[in-house]
């Protein structure tokens, strides 16, 4: 895999941190449904070790992802870490023993996180953090953040967070965030049929902010399409590696961070970011959406 061709180059706005837009989400290194360790720690280690090997240096993770799973084997794999590999974290949520995502929003929640993060990364400093809005299974709601956001911009203040994000937020909580502090990057979910976040990113690619799609092939209900398939086939390539590749064109903010617990699968993702699309397969994969917004009406 060519450093050079993981969907290109992004910097983060207002910081010297510069990816590659091809990156890996540690959030399936945990054991099933995000809990505990994974059966094989040894695998685990791997495709981490395997992921920087390839270039990439963009990894997304949680602190509680497992919880404490992916960032202990994350440090296990990778500390001390190359430089230039950018660890973004993420505070909001919690996990009690009954396995539930529970919100952990209060200023002792998220200053607890921050420690927890760093100690478990190994870390002095956290590159950037998102504040995870825990909200409704079907996506972001609405409602003030003004609270937890100025928590992190004390926090970075005091040394320990260098940039801050957002995630599962609106555009009007985004604008509530930047008024506080820089934000620079924003993860919602957002896939070829999943695509209610097009003006956000729209306006966000304006002012150089980075888009990471969670769930960018579907998430627990991996996308499924005809017309998808036809064109993988076309192709030669699979439907996640097209579905992967149409991200990566729709705009030169989108970062990309799919996660797997295998190393071939792994290395599947990233050739997504040496795949081209034509202007005509473009517009053929942009009418999945329609499709499926006929369907649902």
């Amino acid at each position: 895999m060519s450093k050079a061709r993981l969907g290109g180059r992004f910097t983060f706005p207002g910081t010297s941190l510069t990816v590659h837009r091809m990156g890996y989400g540690a959030m399936q290194l945990a054991g099933p449904g995000v809990w505990g360790p994974p059966k094989d720690p040894d695998s685990a280690v791997a495709v981490l070790r395997e992921a920087v090997t390839a270039g990439v240096n963009h990894i997304d993770t949680a602190n509680f992802y497992g919880p404490h799973v992916t960032n202990q084997i994350i440090r296990q794999a990778l500390h001390p870490y190359t430089p230039g590999v950018v660890i973004v974290t993420k505070l909001g949520g919690r996990r009690p023993p009954d396995k539930s995502w529970q919100p952990a929003i209060s200023p002792k929640d998220l200053t607890a996180g921050v420690h927890d993060n760093l100690r478990n990364l190994g870390l002095d400093a956290l590159d950037i953090v998102n504040y995870r809005v825990m909200g409704a299974a079907h996506g972001p709601e609405e409602g003030s953040i003004a609270e937890q956001v100025t928590v992190l911009a004390d926090l970075q203040r005091q040394g320990l967070i260098r940039h801050i994000g957002l995630s599962n937020v609106t555009a009007a909580q985004v604008a509530e965030a930047q008024a506080i502090t820089d934000i620079v990057c924003v993860q919602n979910n957002y896939n070829l049929a999943h695509r209610h976040d097009d003006a956000l990113i729209d306006d966000l690619a304006q002012r150089g902010i980075a888009y990471v799609p969670f769930f960018p092939l579907g998430g627990f209900t991996p996308l499924q399409s005809s017309t998808l398939s036809k064109v993988a086939d076309r192709l030669e390539a699979t439907p996640m590696q097209v579905a992967l590749a149409w991200l990566l064109h729709r705009s030169p903010n989108i970062l990309l961070i799919p996660g797997t617990s295998s190393v071939a699968h792994l290395r599947e993702n990233l050739a997504a970011g040496q795949l081209a699309l034509s202007p005509q397969t473009l517009a053929e994969l942009d009418g999945i959406v329609a499709a499926t917004v006929e369907v649902k009406d």
